[in-house]
């Protein structure tokens, strides 16, 4: 149980640091080279869950909702797990 509790954590910070990452690009900001395997590896984290609630969820006004709907899925996950 500990170690889904832990995990659920860390896919929520992975799930942040997306979040960050698609606000810093509208912005303009162009992350340096040496970051890219490390974004690359939260993408493939994030992308699978994000992608398939993005069939079923529209944007609000090109707001992606997803990940609001993921922090609520996960925070009912630890709930449960009572982490």
């Amino acid at each position: 149980m500990e170690i889904l509790c832990v995990a659920l954590s860390v896919y929520s910070f992975v799930l942040l640091v997306r979040i960050i990452l698609s606000w810093t690009q509208v912005f303009g900001w162009t992350p340096p080279e040496a970051l890219a395997p490390v974004i690359r590896v939260v993408y493939d984290l994030t992308e699978p869950v994000m992608g398939f609630l993005r069939r079923y969820i529209p944007s609000a006004g090109g707001l992606d909702l997803s990940p609001i709907f993921i922090f609520i899925a996960i925070r009912i996950a630890q709930g449960a797990l009572g982490c």
